[in-house]
């Protein structure tokens, strides 16, 4: 008989990804499920698979895989999620609830709703580093832009506007520029009349996605930097917004937005 899996898909802003509790190592080969599950017309459909683990370090670990199976470091969008899931589940009573990443230990700091459960979550985020501004070269369409690391690496390029690029082809070769030979997450972003950011992503390893966290989090740098924005800016995506403070207080950068279930369901692990 073929073993199942308990999952809940949950998105923030629109950057779904497919949830295991791993706290007691039901899952393996969690690459090969990411790229299977994450297909939109054979498996659940996702931006990835996350799996929540325990951490001697922290309350809750984390592992995220993209869609074509590949780890990623670090994701504020699903740092949120997990915040709902441990709290709503009854995994933590604790609305300040630390996390355990590949690219250090996180604090979530969870807003809880009339109906007892999380609808908001803030991510300390932690501090931006390796900011740069990069020279992409001749033969690409765009001559510079901010290289801003969250945790894991973010190119970030201001255009007149986002909606009229045509990210499923400049996406690739921005992410495979020979500058970056790991790969990066790629931002196109304006700054509204409003104040607001449009941005709108190109994510490593998933490609066009809803929304990214740590992609949005390195805009609002961006923008700050360039004196586009003051420090505190909210950033609309796809999928939704998020508001992110870069904080001149300890120099993180916070991100508070929605997380939200969409369903719980069981899936059998075919060879």
């Amino acid at each position: 008989m073929a073993k199942k899996i308990s999952f809940t898909k949950m998105h923030g802003a629109g950057n779904d990804y497919i949830y295991v509790d791993n706290t007691h190592a039901v899952l393996s080969t969690p690459e090969k499920w990411a790229v299977d599950w994450s297909r939109a017309h054979t498996g659940i459909g996702a931006d990835g698979l996350v799996l929540i683990g325990t951490s001697a370090m922290a309350d809750f670990s984390m592992r995220i895989f993209n869609a074509d199976g590949s780890e990623a470091r670090m994701c504020g969008n699903a740092s949120r999620c997990i915040g709902k899931y441990v709290y709503d589940k009854g995994l933590t009573n604790k609305t300040t609830v630390t996390l355990e990443t590949l690219s250090g230990i996180k604090t979530l700091s969870l807003h809880v709703g009339n109906n007892r459960q999380v609808d908001q979550v803030t991510v300390d985020m932690d501090e931006p580093c390796d900011m740069r501004v990069v020279d992409l070269g001749d033969g690409y369409d765009f001559a510079r832009g901010q290289f801003v690391s969250m945790g894991n690496p973010h190119l970030v390029l201001f255009v007149p506007d986002p909606d009229a690029l045509d990210i499923a082809q400049i996406g690739p070769r921005l992410e495979h520029h020979p500058l970056f030979p790991d790969g990066i997450n790629v931002e196109f972003a304006h700054v509204l009349d409003d104040g607001r950011i449009r941005m709108r992503v190109w994510e490593r390893g998933s490609g066009i996605t809803q929304a990214c966290g740590t992609g949005a989090c390195a805009t609002a740098v961006a923008a700050s930097l360039a004196h586009l924005t003051g420090r505190k800016s909210i950033v609309l995506m796809d999928g939704g917004e998020v508001t992110v403070e870069w904080q001149t207080t300890d120099n993180h950068v916070y991100m508070t937005g929605g997380a939200v279930k969409v369903f719980d369901g069981t899936i059998e692990l075919n060879n």
